[in-house]
């Protein structure tokens, strides 16, 4: 075999794998899917992933005790008072959080309140979050608006 040949070959094959991305018997004009980034969700402040985990207990979503080692002293007690009325759940609809917002009184503690909106019904919610040594954020206390009677 001459250098000429050996050169065409290889030429001829180069060619035809630059050229196209398939085999040369495949009649399908379909190409690989292309990735499409997904939009990340922004993340979110201590505080307002505080908020949907209180509203998630107190409209009947989750259980109590899955704030336990996120509460300290006297907010896990109220938790346990206020999550079997369910005071943040409405009928036929799901709670959704309106507003949050939180006011940093003092280094390491977030003083936040949100707005609950479900159906016509708006509520409100109050908490306060005290970051630990190990700069964990934990609950410490927390409030609902009470629920108005129909007439």
């Amino acid at each position: 075999m001459s250098d000429t040949e050996t050169s065409r070959t290889h030429t001829t094959t180069y060619e035809r794998t630059a050229a196209t991305t398939r085999p040369p018997a495949r009649r399908d004009p379909r190409r690989p899917a292309r990735v499409i980034s997904q939009r990340r969700r922004p993340s979110l402040q201590p505080h307002e992933r505080f908020a949907e985990q209180l509203l998630a207990v107190l409209s009947g979503l989750r259980p109590v005790h899955s704030m336990l080692g996120r509460t300290i002293g006297e907010a896990y007690d109220q938790l346990v008072r206020l999550a079997p009325t369910t005071p943040l759940r409405a009928r036929n609809t799901t709670p959704v959080i309106r507003t949050c917002r939180g006011f940093h009184p003092c280094p390491g503690v977030i003083e936040a309140w949100a707005v609950i909106a479900a159906g016509n019904q708006v509520r409100a919610m109050a908490f306060r979050l005290e970051q630990s040594p190990d700069l964990r954020w934990r609950c410490a206390a927390v409030e609902v608006t009470p629920r108005r009677h129909q007439n």
